[in-house]
């Protein structure tokens, strides 16, 4: 849940305040940077938990030693802290999905040696199965947050502290309709994310309980709010619709350089630049605090999957999603499997609509979202080997679709297998990593 500035505007510019028709001009400017799809990217969140009790917290001051040794370790990708102590990687643009995979794998290979040696360990899962939101981070910006967010109840703060997840990075695509277009791309990543967010459900829990929602996670999104956690309508053109989205969306704050940050009530970006003087690192921040389930930051940040078990489960979703949007065929193909739901998401913008919402509690149980995922995995499973993916990547896939896919079911379900005690072994291979 990484608020870092976006990159939507330019923070060089001078620190001069912004007119409402200044903010509208370079949100639509900038916030889409079209052309030929060509890099892909991923941020995965990781739980953090103790290497042999991973049900008991770890103590703050192990954490930051943890953390400390984990900053002398060289990496090619970003590696941040978020407010929860939960570890975000992020990978720098990549040429191909093969490239992607690789430096990686590579630098989680190395963090993990790090919290190893400290007795510590990844893991992947949308929200903490077993322990109580607690904040590690004590900083202005997320007492700010923590604050805002409360407003709406204890959804912010178990989202802060206790969630993870795996999020694709794609470019907007060309300025030209067709299916690597701009629109088609917007319509396509909200629409076939409820298919993403019910495949990869595997968040059951919460504190020890079941949620009764496959996907815990998206749920708490959901009651974030529309302001702070929902998408713009879906009305065509994507630049205004996500411009009228960032001016009438509420501020979380107003950054000061000492003392607490101001958490104002009711007011939107919109309102402050008609009242107030809010500058261009106001309005890259306001972004920054923004967390739709697709978000343009120039490229489009796919943000509803919730994080995989396992060392390696994170390459599924992301070589399904960079299948699906990067290869002609297999998105005109995905436009046509996921068609039909878009009747389910009316009028509401995701996630805040009825296709969301069954994705997120039902997961693959849902009839229509089943058939539709299968259908999605097939298509990216014959795209992939045209997108270069290695053979390792094709099994990893197709093992997935066997595995839970066909079956309609999602790592949710061997959560809860586990938390009944049911035997989580499916075709002779354990799936409890």
């Amino acid at each position: 849940m990484s608020d870092s500035v976006s990159d939507c505007t330019d923070a060089t510019e001078p620190r001069t305040a912004l007119t409402e028709a200044e903010v509208e001009a370079l949100v639509r400017g900038i916030c889409f940077k079209t052309g030929p799809p060509r890099a892909v990217g991923v941020e995965l969140e990781w739980l953090v938990h103790e290497l042999r009790s991973p049900r008991l917290p770890v103590p703050p001051e192990r954490l930051k030693t943890a953390y400390a040794a984990l900053r002398t370790v060289p990496l090619s990708s970003p590696l941040t802290v978020e407010p929860g102590g939960q570890l975000e990687l992020s990978s720098p643009p990549a040429a191909s999905l093969t490239e992607c995979v690789r430096i990686v794998s590579a630098d989680l290979a190395a963090v993990r040696a790090v919290l190893d040696e400290h007795g510590l360990a990844l893991v992947g899962s949308g929200t903490d199965p077993w322990r109580t939101p607690r904040r590690f981070l004590h900083e202005p910006r997320y007492d700010a947050m923590e604050a805002c967010l409360d407003r709406t109840g204890p959804a912010g703060r178990a989202m802060m502290c206790a969630s993870a997840s795996v999020q694709v990075c794609l470019d907007a695509g060309h300025e030209e309709p067709g299916p690597l277009g701009l629109g088609r791309r917007w319509w396509l990543s909200h629409t076939l994310g409820a298919v993403l967010v019910a495949s990869f459900a595997n968040s059951p829990l919460l504190g020890g309980v079941p949620t009764g929602w496959r996907s815990t996670r998206q749920l708490l999104w959901t009651e974030i709010g529309a302001g702070r956690a929902g998408g713009p309508v879906l009305d065509g053109d994507p630049r205004a619709a996500w411009a009228r989205h960032v001016l009438d969306s509420p501020v979380m704050c107003v950054r000061r350089d000492d003392g607490p940050w101001d958490v104002p009530e009711r007011l939107t970006f919109r309102e402050w630049t008609r009242t107030g003087a809010p500058t261009r690192e106001d309005l890259d921040y306001h972004i920054s605090t923004l967390f739709p389930p697709v978000r343009p930051r120039g490229h489009l940040e796919l943000r509803m999957i919730d994080a995989q078990p396992g060392d390696d489960g994170w390459i599924v979703p992301l070589a399904v999603t960079t299948a699906l949007f990067e290869d002609p065929e297999a998105a005109e193909s995905a436009y046509r499997a996921v068609k039909p739901l878009a009747e389910r998401a009316r009028p509401l913008p995701a996630p805040h609509n009825p296709l969301w919402t069954d994705a997120a509690r039902h997961g693959l149980a849902d009839p229509e979202l089943h058939e539709t995922a299968v259908a999605c995995f097939a298509i990216a499973l014959r795209a992939l080997p045209r997108i270069g993916a290695d053979d390792d990547v094709v099994a990893a896939v197709a093992d997935y679709l066997d595995r839970y896919v066909r079956r309609g079911r999602t790592p949710a379900d061997d959560q809860l297998d586990r938390l009944r005690g049911v035997d989580t072994r499916a075709n002779g291979k354990d799936l409890r990593s």
